[in-house]
């Protein structure tokens, strides 16, 4: 019993190699886009194209923002994104933890109901938001590309599948058993145990958000977010050719907070990933 308990299965070179392949292919379109954002316009037209990066990049950044407006654009989709990651954890939490742990009639119907909306295509929703938000006087502000996704099926559906295993049931009949309220409960019992969760889906709502175009396309005009600003870099004259050098720089700027929030929140990520494969 001892000698089976000492030995250890490593994973072999065939884990490594698909991990290694992962990590390069996930890489690749980061550096490529660091590559050709750091080249001149006829640099990044070159046959064979370069693999390694040129001297140009900050010349670039330069040129982005004094084509578009950068920061304003950065800080429009830093609100929004923020704003819409903080609301769709807070609700989602709330329901979730309600859907897991608290039992009302109709609660497994409402909760399919809720899954079922994550079969519609966002695109059909575009007109009818457009109409709504232009009726209440919202087209071109930050709050109408906010307001739809202030609560997600997705959000609500992974909170309830964390909960149901992260919190025992006998945990919140000792809470409630020493006179805490259901809101006390909420706070004190679930919100610990899904912080988790939680920061997964900050971090995965927030990359949604930020990356989103079609919608702040529809709803904005001048306000932009970022991704619909670095849309002017790729307008081109008549006659004229897309300067990729150009547009990749914008890109991989754009890029840049979140990677600082994949490092900041990288413990917490690993954490909750690590918790739920326990548990599997």
């Amino acid at each position: 019993m001892s000698s089976r308990k000492g030995l250890v299965h490593r994973p072999g070179w065939v884990v490594y190699g698909l991990l290694a392949a992962v990590v390069i292919g996930s890489a690749l379109p980061l550096y490529w886009s660091f590559v050709i954002g750091s080249h001149d316009k006829t640099g990044a037209m070159e046959m064979p194209p370069p693999i390694l990066p040129g001297g140009h990049f900050f010349e670039n950044a330069g040129r982005v923002f004094d084509t578009i407006e950068f920061w304003q654009a950065l800080l429009n989709s830093l609100i929004v994104s923020t704003a819409c990651a903080a609301s769709v954890v807070f609700f989602s939490t709330l329901a979730g933890y309600s859907f897991a742990k608290l039992q009302f009639r109709g609660s497994n119907g409402l909760m399919g109901f809720v899954v079922l909306t994550m079969a519609v295509p966002t695109q059909l929703a575009i007109v009818p938001l457009f109409i709504i938000i232009t009726d209440y006087g919202l087209y071109d502000t930050l709050l109408a590309v906010a307001l739809p996704t202030l609560v997600t099926a997705f959000g609500v559906f992974f909170m309830r599948q964390y909960l149901v295993d992260a919190i025992p049931g006998e945990l919140i009949e000792a809470a409630r058993v020493d006179g805490a309220s259901m809101l006390r409960t909420f706070w004190t019992v679930a919100v610990p145990a899904a912080r988790p969760a939680m920061a997964i889906l900050f971090l995965f709502t927030f990359m949604t958000v930020w990356t989103d175009y079609m919608w702040p396309l529809v709803a904005l005009k001048d306000n932009q977010t970022l991704q619909v600003a670095l849309d002017e870099l790729a307008i081109t004259g008549q006659g004229q050719t897309t300067d990729y050098a150009l547009v990749l720089c914008g890109t991989g700027l754009a890029t840049i907070p979140l990677l600082v929030l994949f490092i900041v929140s990288g413990r917490q990520l690993v954490a909750g990933i690590m918790q739920g494969a326990v548990k599997g």
